[in-house]
């Protein structure tokens, strides 16, 4: 939350959570009404269920969906095809 009051524009972070009990952890949405979904990972990999609430939400959301982002414990950034994307948790911090 911290980072977004810095940013140009103004964002609003939420959580997305629905009856099936699909989630993400962090849902982005811009003034522009563009919507980013972020799924955070202890693990160094990533299942086809870690990515269920994204998939959902990105449905709900249609067009206005920009991008899927899972953050995980693992090293490489890696593209898992329809506009999902890994990346280590620790390219948040730079390289330390």
């Amino acid at each position: 939350m911290k980072h977004s009051s810095a940013l140009e524009g103004q964002y609003n972070l939420m959580y997305y959570r629905d009856a099936d009990k699909a989630e993400v952890d962090v849902v982005i949405e811009s003034a522009s009404v563009h919507i980013v979904g972020v799924e955070v990972k202890a693990s160094a990999t990533i299942k086809p269920s870690d990515l269920r609430g994204l998939k959902k939400l990105a449905s709900l959301t249609a067009d206005k969906f920009k991008m899927e982002l899972v953050l995980y414990d693992g090293v490489q950034t890696l593209a898992l095809g329809n506009g999902i994307w890994a990346a280590p948790i620790s390219t948040l911090w730079g390289s330390i």
